[in-house]
């Protein structure tokens, strides 16, 4: 594929000061992990979210309701990209289209990161077909004040399920108290079709674990510590991806786990900082997600003996 030379701006600028990481130590890192990073994002259209002042006391995002922020989603390719980097044509949910970053080499992962980028989110998709995901997402959202031990074994549930079913899960943090599980599926459903896959695997496991699991979709009426979060599979809903950085002053990562680390885990472990190391040593955990692909049917038969419909957009 050839080599290509990324050029950095300002390397010496504070971008953990808590932690004395500059930019060019968040550049380094994204390269130590270039093969994970890029494995999560190959091809796929991609929001950055970018914090080109880095992260500090008092800093903000802007939102839809606020656009003041010392950092911002960036759906659509910024202008004066470069040539080499790949774009997908996609369409929102009200029906207006875009061209997003898909990278599809390592250059393209640094030129982002030269920008602010700190946290990647991925669509389920890839840019050869942006309407059937070839990822089934879940989400294990813990509910405010609720800790990481209770999240895990709610993932060894989804885990055993999963197993039953014949389909092969692969977990990781999110970089904060939750954890998300991947399985690649053959890209022939809907976003609709996933989030209803999603929506029966979590009833699944609410009646498994009813005291741990909701899926109550209205936080205020949620009574039990851990949401799965279906609607995380709708069109334009995207996770930050393995290997991105949460943007708090510890620098954690989110990070692949093999399910065997999973009782020993804790987010704190992974940061800018102790996961190259990590990576040098284990290489990535999620190495293999890609190798298979497996059918929803088991799912969309499950959801279709509970009367599930695809649920409404959010």
């Amino acid at each position: 594929m050839g080599r290509r030379t990324v050029r950095v701006s300002s390397p010496d600028k504070p971008y953990f000061p808590q932690r004395g990481l500059t930019k060019l130590d968040v550049v380094r890192y994204f390269l130590t992990v270039g093969d994970g990073i890029l494995r999560a994002l190959r091809d796929r259209p991609t929001m950055l979210e970018r914090w080109p002042r880095g992260v500090f006391e008092g800093a903000t995002i802007a939102t839809r309701q606020d656009n003041r922020g010392d950092a911002f989603y960036q759906k659509r390719v910024p202008a004066g990209a470069p040539d080499w980097v790949g774009t997908a044509h996609i369409t929102f949910p009200s029906g207006r289209t875009a061209d997003e970053v898909a990278p599809g080499e390592l250059a393209v992962v640094i030129w982002a990161v030269n920008l602010g980028t700190l946290r990647f989110h991925p669509w389920p998709v890839t840019r050869d077909d942006v309407e059937r995901p070839d990822q089934l997402r879940i989400d294990l959202d813990p509910l405010p004040g609720v800790g990481f031990d209770q999240v895990v074994p709610v993932a060894h549930e989804v885990r055993g399920f999963l197993d039953e079913l014949g389909l092969a899960g692969y977990p990781k943090t999110t970089g904060g108290r939750g954890l998300h599980v991947y399985v690649s599926i053959e890209p022939r459903w809907s976003f609709g079709d996933c989030r209803r896959a999603v929506l029966a695997l979590g009833r699944e496991m609410q009646r498994r674990r009813p005291d741990l699991v909701t899926t109550t979709w209205w936080r205020e009426q949620r009574d039990r510590p851990v949401f799965v979060d279906y609607n995380q599979m709708a069109r334009d809903h995207t996770m930050a991806s393995a290997y991105s950085i949460r943007p708090t002053p510890a620098a954690l990562v989110s990070a692949p786990l093999a399910w065997a680390e999973l009782d020993d885990a804790r987010p704190e472990d992974f940061d800018v900082t102790t996961m190259p190391g990590r990576f040098a040593e284990r290489g990535d955990p999620h190495a293999g997600l890609d190798e298979r692909r497996f059918s929803l049917e088991p799912l969309l038969a499950l959801a279709d003996r509970e009367g599930l419909e695809a649920p409404p957009e959010r």
